[in-house]
């Protein structure tokens, strides 16, 4: 899967990929990761990428033409889905990750600057996409973030590919509880069960903390999920009723 990512700051891109999981993925030759430099394609002798925006206001916006002409470089009639970095794009999720994944095209992520790029960008690009409702200084970590959620993904990219399936969110909830030696620190212990060496009462633990830290963190998640299994259900009725003492009446009390 190749990632093609489009920036006026390369060396903030090449700094991250060279870096971990996904370095070892471009070394091994799963994934492809290429950084154009968009300045390289601005056609004036002083190399400049944006102007002032017509109608006055504050800040300088990028050029339509220098990203236009990278995009048209890159893609060289490839089968490319071409992306960009916006506040008023979809919010990016993991939902979008594996869509962008399963879709099996490549990617091209545009990196805007400044006040945003010339707004013609509309007619050249897929889609536009957020990474959440904030302002950043420019598209770099964005698209960052989008090849590292897709990465994961990828088959060989992790060690373990039950990584990716158990992650926080794959699943359609948060991720359960992780723990490591030494079993006993500073007087907090690891749950007994995990060393109890019993893999199923392990795996109903798991199921049940993910499910309990999805309930009282991210209840939505519980609320809009329609692949919980009987178990989970059972396992939720459960984790309610722990959280109240239950008198003999039946009668619930904080």
């Amino acid at each position: 899967m190749r990632f093609d990512i489009l920036t006026l700051f390369p060396s903030m891109v090449e700094f991250y990929v060279r870096e971990s999981i996904i370095k070892r993925a471009i070394e091994a030759g799963i994934v492809d990761i290429v950084v154009t430099n968009i300045r390289d394609y601005a056609i004036d002798k002083h190399k400049c990428v944006d102007d002032y925006p017509y109608g006055g206001g504050a800040g300088m916006v990028m050029k339509i033409d220098p990203v236009y002409e990278a995009l048209q470089d890159i893609k060289q009639g490839r089968n490319t889905r071409t992306i960009l970095l916006s506040p008023q794009g979809t919010i990016f999720n993991q939902g979008k990750a594996e869509e962008l994944f399963e879709n099996g095209t490549d990617i091209a992520l545009i990196c805007g600057r400044y006040e945003g790029i010339d707004e013609r960008i509309k007619y050249i690009v897929d889609e536009e996409i957020s990474v959440g409702d904030y302002v950043l200084t420019g598209g770099e970590l964005p698209a960052l973030i989008i090849v590292d959620t897709v990465c994961r993904l990828v088959p060989g990219v992790l060690g373990d590919e039950r990584s990716s399936r158990e992650d926080s969110f794959s699943c359609g909830i948060l991720d359960y509880p992780h723990y490591t030696r030494p079993p006993d620190y500073k007087g907090y212990a690891v749950p007994s069960v995990l060393l109890s060496g019993n893999h199923e009462k392990i795996r109903m633990w798991r199921r049940k903390e993910a499910l309990k830290r999805t309930l009282k963190r991210k209840p939505s998640l519980i609320e809009e999920n329609d692949k919980l299994s009987k178990e989970d259900y059972i396992l939720l009725k459960m984790i309610k009723e722990e959280e109240y003492d239950i008198d003999e009446c039946g009668r619930r009390a904080v």
